[in-house]
């Protein structure tokens, strides 16, 4: 975790993947609140807090802004629910979109309110779904060397729902490398929680973990605090073809 900059009311830091926002289960420790608590443990002592704005999904890397009291905590909340929040992704897809931007206007609910998915949290798009929307734009296409094509996007989402860009991104055709849920299909991830990473799911999802990272963090009228795309990701572009 890397401290992007601090004040005496809040800090914003660069989550690294693979590690959760909030413990899942009792006496998990190895979260990013923790990690917070063990950092702000003087401020907590005089009677501050660790409010997390901005949660990310354990595999998604970038910008998480941590409030340090409750004052501060429900500032930035009224501002999010006013939409003076602005936030953007760096997702790597797979395919080349064809268009260079897209607008995606799809309600989102949990697939298992309709359909049978082993996977509980599984969002999908349904008409009877929460209203959701995201800008995305396309940065740059690439080729593997055995010629299937990816692209970097710039992932915007207007509201906030459950994976909500990892679902768009897959209705429009184009999923985050390396997504266990929206990728190739379900089962690689409860493949994933029964094995843990193998050849197999490499050679499915080419990456570790999903290829999404909070890149940009931004309260109106503030200057902005970004994120360029972390090493693990970069790396892999570095073997794509231009």
């Amino acid at each position: 975790m890397h401290l992007i900059q601090e004040t005496a009311d809040w800090l914003v830091v660069d989550k690294p993947p693979h590690l959760p926002v909030h413990p899942s289960k009792p006496g998990e420790t190895a979260t990013l609140w923790n990690k917070l608590k063990e950092i702000l443990a003087y401020e907590v002592v005089n009677g501050g807090q660790v409010s997390i704005i901005n949660r990310l999904d354990r595999d998604t890397s970038g910008l998480v802004l941590i409030a340090k009291n409750a004052s501060t905590a429900r500032r930035f909340c009224r501002a999010m629910e006013r939409r003076q929040f602005h936030k953007e992704y760096s997702a790597i897809v797979w395919g080349w979109p064809a268009a260079d931007r897209y607008e995606i206007d799809a309600p989102l609910c949990r697939r298992g309110l309709y359909f049978p998915s082993r996977v509980w949290v599984r969002q999908m798009v349904h008409p009877d779904g929460a209203p959701a929307a995201t800008a995305v734009t396309v940065e740059k296409r690439f080729r593997r060397p055995d010629g299937s094509g990816f692209s970097i996007v710039r992932a915007v989402p207007i509201t906030g729902r459950m994976h909500q860009i990892r679902v768009h991104l897959a209705h429009i055709g184009h999923p985050v490398v390396g997504d266990k849920i929206y990728g190739p299909g379900e089962e690689h991830y409860l493949r994933f929680i029964e094995t843990g990473w193998t050849p197999e799911l490499e050679r499915a999802l080419l990456l570790p973990r999903q290829a999404l990272h909070s890149a940009l963090l931004q309260l109106d009228g503030e200057p902005p605090w970004r994120s360029p795309l972390p090493p693990d990701l970069a790396a892999w572009t570095n073997n794509l073809l231009v």
